[in-house]
């Protein structure tokens, strides 16, 4: 029995600041996603909203409240929050729906409107909480995390300054060419360089904004698309949330220690690449097999990384894919032909849904300048705090 769940719509709205509610971007997405599916909002018969973000915590129960600015018809609902993970575990709270028989067409919606400058937890004492404690007891802003994490591929693997910027390059070239994204203009390597240090070795350009944006998704059965008239829709193959392996000897921030290694040799992989693995596994494919990939960057530097992750080569050859122009749009495996964060900017739980959409068009043959020829499989991947993997595979 197949588990292919079709993506009948997609829809956006535009990243920026905006200075307006995050309900307001969601519901713009939600009713793009729906008129591209044809569909009605009385048709949808469950909403699954991933959590908006306050100060870094979650606030809104997302699914309630688009339901809601929609005009509450009656709709299953559910709200879902995993950090950066949350649209992907929506898509997956939309798919289990939809398999088990709940609901024949799923609305999935994400937005935010992110604060000024880098996530910061709310006020309060949180001793148990490991994200307050990484800001209080080590001053660890993401940014800095993001640098500690550069200088390891440099230290461990022979990166450059260079290299990094090379990543902003190719994604700007690419965001260039996104009528959805923040930032619409190619950069050089020089003015990459010439930004202010905000994190050695990353500078202002190397590191990705906090945005405001929404994104939707209208998830259905195959047969209900059918009947609906998509003999041949993009489908959705595959959805993986697993949790990291005991012991983790690579510290992963909002953890400020690495688990013990003495007693219990580590996981053969670590938590990103499992996290892939998983996907392909229940995909039936292979890195090999990908035509395109979304990943999460949060810096330049942790794109290289997600390369290795995702199997498109093998531990410490990132850079070299990156030289070789492996992961450009022409290349074998284009990386973020959306432009990634580097181009949008975080709005955190619509980011994963963010990442589909961009597959969706892909695989359809529509998207314009930045098209992939002859896309036929993709996978989305980024990670949430406290080990919420979120890898999602789209095949056409």
């Amino acid at each position: 029995m197949t588990r292919d769940v079709a993506v009948l719509g997609a829809g956006m709205h535009p990243w920026g600041k905006w200075g307006h509610s995050f309900v307001e971007y969601g519901t713009v997405a939600a009713r793009a996603a729906l008129a591209d599916a044809g569909l009605d909002w009385r048709d949808v018969g469950s909403i699954v909203g991933a959590n908006t973000v306050r100060g870094g915590y979650p606030g809104h129960v997302a699914g309630a409240t688009f339901a809601k600015a929609l005009g509450w018809q009656g709709a299953r609902v559910a709200s879902v929050y995993a950090a950066c993970a949350s649209g992907a575990q929506a898509i997956d709270t939309a798919r289990a729906q939809i398999l088990s028989g709940l609901a024949e067409v799923v609305l999935v919606v994400g937005a935010d409107a992110a604060p000024k400058g880098f996530f910061r937890p709310a006020g309060g004492e949180r001793p148990d909480d490991p994200d307050w404690l990484r800001f209080r007891v080590l001053g660890a802003t993401n940014p800095a995390y993001f640098g500690l994490y550069a200088r390891r591929r440099m230290a461990v693997h022979g990166d450059t300054q260079e290299d990094f910027a090379q990543v902003k390059v190719k994604n700007a070239a690419l965001g260039a060419l996104n009528p959805y994204a923040r930032y619409r203009r190619r950069v050089t390597a020089q003015e990459v360089a010439a930004s202010a240090v905000v994190a050695d070795p990353l500078r202002l350009l190397d590191i990705c904004a906090t945005s405001d944006g929404g994104a939707a998704l209208v998830l259905a059965g195959m047969d209900f698309a059918r009947r609906h008239g998509a003999a041949e829709p993009v489908r959705i193959r595959a959805v993986s949330t697993v949790t990291p392996r005991y012991p983790s000897t690579v510290l992963d921030l909002p953890d400020i220690g690495t688990d013990s290694a003495v007693g219990v040799e580590p996981a053969t992989e670590p938590f990103r690449a499992s996290n892939a693995r998983a996907a392909y596994e229940e995909a039936g494919i292979g890195p090999e097999d990908l035509s395109l990939a979304e990943v999460y960057d949060l810096s330049t530097a942790l794109e290289l990384q997600w390369y290795e992750d995702l199997g498109l080569c093998g531990e410490g050859q990132a850079a070299k894919l990156l030289r070789e122009g492996v992961t450009s749009l022409g290349g074998r495996i284009p990386v973020n032909t959306s432009g990634g964060l580097a181009s949008f900017g975080e709005a955190v739980p619509a980011q994963a849904i963010a990442q589909v959409c961009e597959l969706t068009w892909q695989l359809r043959g529509a998207a314009g300048d930045r098209q992939v020829a002859g896309a036929r499989v993709g996978i989305a991947a980024n990670q949430g705090l406290f080990g919420h993997g979120s890898a999602v595979v789209a095949v056409r």
